[in-house]
């Protein structure tokens, strides 16, 4: 037994993913597409995408949102893991990265699960409320520009059904988070937005330290 959460060392690291990872390989395509780009660090790691796998299967998700495409790496693991007629809103503003994405989703066989929507994320989520989608939403998954977090929650929050999960990237920000001696504006947003999650008692809430941070989000 152990009171705290093992440290991630690198040899800890590899055992993990060599005893748990069950790669797709346009997955793992995707991923080596990625490495050679300038935001590389952007991408979650191969153990989160299959974590998020994990979680739409155990509660049968079928419409899902995702907020922060970039390559399409999340948007391909959760399409992946949705029935026939399963569907992901997948919202972003860049047409370059996204375009990498939509040719590894074409050969992977999901780009009709796939609706990507360029424009401000919350452009969109307000237009889907509009629509009268709220209530709607099995499965969400935040990861885009960490100051509009709060604003990407709330929407998603009304979107989601009842017991709908919610996942969030980036939550535990390398530790810096935890240093009080940061004040970067993407670390007080982060902090803000933990704040604000861990009081809120619409949801059920579980921080795990895996990849940059990754915190649930249940729906009562």
């Amino acid at each position: 037994m152990s009171t705290r959460t093992i440290n991630m060392t690198e040899p800890v690291q590899d055992y993990l993913i060599s005893h748990s990872l069950r790669d797709h390989p346009v997955l793992a395509e995707l991923r080596k597409a990625t490495a050679s780009l300038e935001m590389a660090r952007m991408q979650i790691s191969p153990e989160q995408g299959q974590f998020m796998q994990f979680m739409a299967r155990a509660i049968g998700a079928k419409r899902c949102i995702e907020v922060g495409v970039f390559t399409g790496y999340s948007a391909l693991a959760v399409a992946l893991a949705l029935p026939d007629s399963g569907k992901i809103v997948a919202c972003d503003v860049s047409d370059e990265w996204t375009s990498i994405g939509r040719t590894h989703w074409e050969k992977a066989g999901v780009t009709g699960k796939i609706d990507l929507r360029l424009a401000p994320a919350t452009q969109t989520l307000d237009a889907m409320l509009a629509a009268g989608e709220a209530g709607k939403y099995d499965f969400a998954f935040i990861d885009a520009d960490k100051g509009a977090y709060l604003d990407y929650y709330e929407r998603i929050l009304k979107l989601l059904r009842l017991n709908g999960i919610m996942l969030v990237d980036n939550t535990l920000w390398s530790g810096r988070v935890a240093d009080p001696a940061n004040n970067e504006p993407d670390t007080v947003a982060l902090r803000r937005f933990n704040d604000f999650v861990h009081k809120d008692e619409r949801v059920g809430i579980a921080m795990l330290p895996v990849g940059d941070g990754l915190t649930l989000l249940r729906k009562r």
